[in-house]
């Protein structure tokens, strides 16, 4: 099988995803002279990465033909203004992969008619840490050998989820997307509980903390469902029953997380368009 990672490639906005995302390209060994960065604002670090590795930062109009592949990784709402430039990258037989939230395929074939094979995709914090998940939802006019490159570049950062319904991403959101958010919140629930039990608070908060990262770890490394795994740790009588009894309940963690989840997927199709 020939290599899936393309020879040229555009990465516009080199923020905190942007430049988690570029990090997994190095990292599985794509050549970095075939990256070109476009950001109006780097980070010191961002030069710095450019200068070591030799990627092109901010060339010139004109300065580098059009890419193999283009990601969109600006904020959302720079899409109408950076989308002439953006044109400049992309030739008929461009990839062009958008992470914006909100900007569905129709948005981005309006606004960017140059391109005619598109991926919107949606990934997640951990990508950062190299854990992130990402679920991706291709238009018609994406190849086999394309959808294989956006799998290995959206791959290098964490697990890829193929969507065969882009309408499917707003659930994403609210799941994956804002999910990080919700355990970060499940830390401090937990370390404030503690705290209330009698625990000194920054001990609690050390407890909660490294209870998460294992349980997390152990989900990584098990092919064990969820379910399984709980009942695992849940001896009759004892005492995680008992506690699961409160979560469990009719009006326990399960109804909760529902609203919360149905509220994150309202907000992001209001935000949609």
């Amino acid at each position: 099988m020939s290599n899936p990672l393309p020879q040229t490639l555009v990465l516009i906005g080199a923020g905190k995803m942007g430049g988690a995302m570029l990090e997994g390209w190095l990292r599985i060994g794509m050549n970095p002279a075939g990256i070109s960065l476009i950001d109006p604002k780097p980070s010191d670090e961002m030069v710095a990465l450019a200068t070591e590795k030799g990627m092109v930062l901010n060339p010139a109009p004109g300065a580098i033909a059009p890419a193999e592949v283009v990601v969109l990784a600006t904020k959302p709402q720079m899409l109408d203004t950076a989308a002439p430039a953006v044109q400049a990258f992309i030739h008929p037989k461009t990839l062009l992969i958008s992470i914006l939230a909100g900007k569905t395929l129709g948005d981005l074939a309006a606004r960017l008619p140059n391109a005619t094979a598109l991926i919107r995709a949606m990934p997640n914090l951990p990508a950062s840490v190299q854990r992130g998940v990402t679920a991706a939802a291709p238009g018609p006019g994406v190849s086999a050998a394309q959808r294989a490159t956006a799998d290995a570049l959206l791959g290098s950062i964490g697990k890829v989820e193929w969507l065969d319904n882009e309408n499917l991403i707003d659930a994403v959101t609210a799941v994956s997307g804002s999910g990080p958010a919700y355990v970060f919140h499940l830390v401090e629930c937990l370390a404030a509980a503690g705290a209330a039990a009698g625990l000194p608070p920054e001990i609690a908060e050390r407890l909660a903390r490294a209870t998460i990262e294992g349980a997390g770890e152990m989900l990584f490394q098990s092919s064990l469902s969820p379910a399984t795994l709980r009942q695992n740790v849940t001896s009759p009588g004892g005492t995680t029953a008992a506690a699961l009894e409160v979560l469990m309940a009719d009006d326990g963690l399960k109804p909760l997380m529902g609203r919360a989840v149905a509220a994150a997927k309202r907000r992001a199709e209001e935000l949609s368009g």
